[in-house]
């Protein structure tokens, strides 16, 4: 009996001292570079824009499938008028327009069925005055799954309209290369 326990405290401090043996434990290292460099974007310093979603980034940060749905998409750029994103607004921020990111947290859940939720939450607009949802939380919900052992994107999940569900990044990209 002894035996065990000491193999099951061994495993126990594995797991601590090696997080990269569990998704749960790596699914926010994806998620907090996106949401970093979304940072940087919105910082209001003039520095160059961070494109999330270059060719880099997408090989390394987010599912082959996420990365496919998103160059079929910018065949078919939906207003983006150099043609390189198939977005015309910030996917993170869900608009055209923000202020430096305030309160922000970054909470993982638990894996379940090889996909670990990332819930993203931060004020977008503390800087618009008058504006009716200066104080309100944007939240985002990145979809993790481990893929050639490490943690990526699979989707991200934006808020939709007042009474709307959530919108599946994935799908929308779908559509805009189906010309929707």
């Amino acid at each position: 009996m002894k035996k065990i326990a000491v193999l099951f405290a061994g495993l126990v401090a594995a797991l601590s001292f090696a997080p990269g043996l569990s998704l749960a434990a790596d699914a926010t290292a994806p998620v907090r570079e996106i949401i970093d460099d979304t940072k940087k974007n919105w910082a209001g310093e003039n520095s160059d824009w961070i494109d999330i979603f270059d060719e880099g980034m997408l090989g390394r940060l987010y599912s082959k499938d996420f990365g496919d749905k998103y160059k079929a998409a910018a065949q078919n750029p939906a207003a983006d008028e150099d043609g390189i994103s198939p977005f015309d607004y910030d996917v993170i921020v869900n608009g055209q327009d923000a202020c430096p990111l305030q309160d922000l947290s970054i909470e993982s859940g638990q894996p379940a069925n090889g996909t670990t939720e990332v819930t993203v939450k931060f004020k977008a607009a503390t800087c618009m005055e008058g504006a009716p949802n200066k104080d309100a939380f944007t939240t985002v919900r990145f979809e993790v799954i481990e893929e050639s052992g490490k943690a990526v994107i699979d989707d991200i999940m934006i808020q939709g309209e007042e009474g709307q569900g959530p919108i599946s990044l994935k799908e929308a990209m779908v559509q805009i290369a189906n010309g929707e």
